[in-house]
């Protein structure tokens, strides 16, 4: 087993046209010694969000603090802390964070996908 605290990876920050105020972080992925899954973590500063995209594997993400909103089926929704959420494969999606906190989400992907 191995162990590490969330902050311990440097994070990779994003701040473009696509993607503002988001930060994330390998936690557990291919250096970790995981050969099937890599877990990330997120953060999404207020005003901030993710791209919106899709791509061919499915993931699940934990809203772990904060509230938003996310886009799947072509709506919106409010997420906040505790809701769990499932993003089948090609669709498309996109987080923004609505609060006035950080908004920090786990994700969840397979190895066969990029890790950041």
């Amino acid at each position: 087993m191995k162990k590490l605290h969330y902050t311990d990876p440097e994070p990779t920050r994003f701040n473009n046209e696509a993607a503002q105020g988001l930060a994330g972080r390998v936690l557990i992925g291919r250096a970790f010694g995981a050969d099937n899954f890599c877990m990330r973590v997120f953060e999404i500063e207020p005003g901030g969000n993710t791209p919106r995209h899709s791509h061919d594997w499915e993931h699940e993400i934990f809203v772990h603090s904060g509230s938003g909103e996310v886009l799947g089926n072509g709506v919106w929704n409010g997420v906040s802390a505790g809701d769990a959420l499932f993003v089948p494969s090609n669709e498309e999606h996109q987080i923004r964070n609505t609060g006035d906190s950080l908004l920090t989400f786990l994700c969840l992907i397979p190895s066969k996908a990029p890790e950041l």
